[in-house]
């Protein structure tokens, strides 16, 4: 046996304050990365290729600081249960690190692999957190229970200490000639791009893929945007959000450093707007936290409604109305500007999500996870317990202490997009429309079809009450 000790990258496509890397660093001088492409996500059918696209990016710049720092990353293409072990055994490396995950489908696969690896006689590191602040069992209430509530939650989450960014990999010792022969007969292979895995984007990136690119949207954000952030973060046509999801996603990003970059900016912090920004967008961290213990906790989640009256709910689910939504084509001009931002760009303002998710499920009556699948199937930062979350918010089926919560699409274009200029930007046949009648929904269907234009395919008034009546009766049901 080696010296060598493989670090398995999943969520966690840097090199930069890297926990599990950390850790693989102190156990040896010789550390080698390893990816594998999963077919067991890759192959299902809710993946989104500018999310591919990312990734695939990603791993590029990741390679090349891998090899700056003198070692490799080696690419698998298998099942990881498999692959992963077979590969240690080959290259008789002495461990296999790793950083825990919140998603069921992760926790069953790296029990997997662990047991694999103890009948190998190879050591393993996984339990290691790194792309949360907290890890699960540290935050509960006092009844030593987890939280389903997001307020206390915060309260706790945001009163404990955070740790500090961790050094990482400066440099190591790489694979020699042989060893990288062994390699690739244990499957290891070139990186492929995206359309080679048949994943087709031709789209502009909201954000450039490494970890560069992401260090750089958090620095250009901390300096200027977050300290407006309070304000400006629920008009869609305002630039005023740190598109920073996707980095989050694939963990190009480390916590720590995001974390520590808020505090510095508190720090700087001059008004009592800036404090208040930067306050706000903690408290967006910690909801993408509390999603993710959620998931955690909860894997039940992953399946359905947390609610009991939202988990045999008579939803209509009609095809056409599904259709027009996935489209933009519902005759709501801000549900169908979101809806091709959505599919033109790979990802949809935050505002607009909780207003098309809302418009789903309370005006067409359409089960949340038809747009739940949909949004994974779009979206460059697809993310299982973040889409999830969201979604049974919006659709008041999860936990959530306000159940029922209907979002009207003519107030959210008065209060957020009041000039129009969201809406023409994305359904640019609307673009010649005076802005007044387009925000007060003062535009006879003649005038729409004049443009080109549908009508609204479903009253909002009278598929709220419907919503309400059916809601009512499901609850005297439980």
């Amino acid at each position: 046996m080696s010296d060598l000790v493989l670090f398995w990258h999943r969520r966690d496509l840097r090199i930069a304050d890297n926990t599990g890397l950390a850790a693989a660093r102190e156990q040896s001088p010789k550390v080698v990365g390893v990816f594998c492409l999963d077919p067991n996500i890759l192959e299902r059918d809710d993946v989104a290729p500018a999310r591919v696209a990312y990734m695939i990016g990603c791993l590029q710049m990741l390679q090349q600081r891998y090899t700056q720092a003198g070692s490799q990353l080696l690419i698998l293409h298998d099942d990881p249960v498999q692959a992963i072990p077979n590969l240690a055994e080959a290259l008789k490396a002495k461990a296999v690190f790793w950083n825990w995950d919140v998603e069921p489908y992760s926790q069953v696969r790296d029990r997997q692999i662990i047991d694999i690896l103890k009948d190998k006689g190879i050591q393993f590191l996984s339990k290691n957190w790194d792309q949360i602040l907290h890890a699960p069992d540290e935050i509960y209430s006092g009844s030593n229970s987890p939280y389903t509530v997001y307020t206390p939650f915060w309260k706790n989450w945001s009163s404990k200490p955070k740790a500090q960014p961790v050094e990482t990999l400066t440099s190591a010792e790489g694979l020699t000639e042989t060893e990288e022969e062994i390699a690739q007969k244990a499957g290891v292979k070139a990186l492929p791009t995206a359309k080679d895995l048949g994943f087709i984007w031709d789209g502009e990136l909201v954000i450039a893929p490494g970890e560069a690119a992401a260090q750089s949207k958090l620095e250009e954000f901390t300096a200027k945007a977050i300290t407006a952030y309070q304000e400006q973060r629920n008009f869609p046509a305002v630039d005023g959000t740190s598109q920073l999801s996707a980095a989050l996603k694939f963990g190009v990003i480390g916590i720590r450093t995001v974390w520590q970059a808020t505090t510095e900016a508190l720090e700087h912090s001059r008004s009592e707007e800036a404090t208040a920004g930067i306050r706000t967008w903690q408290q967006e961290l910690a909801w993408r936290e509390f999603y993710q213990h959620a998931m955690y906790n909860f894997p039940e989640l992953a399946d359905g409604a947390y609610r009991e009256a939202f988990k045999n709910f008579p939803w209509e689910n009609n095809a056409e109305y599904f259709q027009a939504w996935c489209e933009g084509k519902t005759g709501y001009p801000i549900v169908d500007a979101a809806m091709r931002q959505l599919n033109e760009s790979g990802w949809m303002h935050n505002r607009c999500r909780m207003i098309v998710a809302s418009f789903l499920t309370k005006d067409l009556l359409i089960n949340p996870q038809w747009g739940e699948k949909y949004f994974m199937q779009k979206l460059i930062d697809g993310d299982l317990s973040a889409n999830n979350g969201g979604w049974q918010w919006s659709a008041s089926s999860g936990m959530d202490p306000k159940p029922v919560r209907i979002f009207n699409p003519a107030s959210q274009t008065q209060k957020f997009d009041p000039e129009g200029e969201y809406i023409r930007t994305w359904v640019r046949e609307l673009k010649s429309v005076d802005p007044e009648y387009l925000v007060t929904g003062k535009i006879t269907p003649l005038e729409l079809h004049a443009v080109g234009y549908p009508q609204p395919i479903v009253d909002h008034k009278k598929q709220q009450q419907q919503f309400k009546q059916r809601y009512q009766k499901q609850k005297e049901l439980i």
